[in-house]
């Protein structure tokens, strides 16, 4: 295979991650050795997002006319995408994670809905719970005014219980 057509389709790979991605965070990987790459990679496919290495140029190529666009300024250096196909937050938090665990590597920044966040935005958005996380709180959001109610409701049921109780005790004694 000639050069220009591997650049081809590495390019062509790289824009197919760009159009079913949700989210890219970009990371140096300085430092990181194949299989501690390969360990990031299978634990980013376990939360559909994968993560890519490849050279910086091609990336630019690949990103011109997506929301991702805003990424070209960042792309220097020894650079890797962690793509996110189907949660937002996920290869940020799996990416974090990785960081923080093995001390290897860095965040540079994200795209996310065609705005540039820095490295701190990156950690914040790290931050922020998982969209099964949030469904839980807002389910029990909505579920404790009633459970309160019912509780409320529960206890008055069993004083009046309790009274009559005492009261039947009474008159029979």
């Amino acid at each position: 295979m000639t050069t220009k057509a591997f650049k081809q389709e590495k390019i062509e790979a790289i824009k197919e991650n760009f159009a079913k991605a949700k989210v890219a965070v970009v990371t140096e990987y300085i430092g990181m050795s194949v299989e501690e790459i390969t360990k990031l990679r299978r634990n980013l496919q376990k939360e559909d997002s994968d993560y890519m290495v490849t050279k910086n140029t091609l990336a630019k190529v690949a990103s011109k006319g997506t929301q991702f666009e805003v990424l070209d300024d960042v792309l220097k250096g020894p650079v890797a995408i962690a793509f996110g196909f189907k949660d937002e937050v996920a290869p940020a938090k799996i990416v974090a994670k990785f960081i923080k665990d093995t001390k290897k590597g860095e965040i540079i920044g994200a795209a996310l809905d065609g705005k540039f966040l820095n490295a701190k935005e990156t950690e914040v958005l790290a931050s922020l719970p998982s969209k099964e996380e949030l469904y839980a709180k807002m389910l029990g959001s909505i579920n404790s005014p009633a459970t309160g109610i019912v509780g409320a409701v529960n206890a008055v049921m069993s004083g009046l219980v309790r009274a009559m109780d005492q009261v039947a005790k009474k008159k029979s004694a």
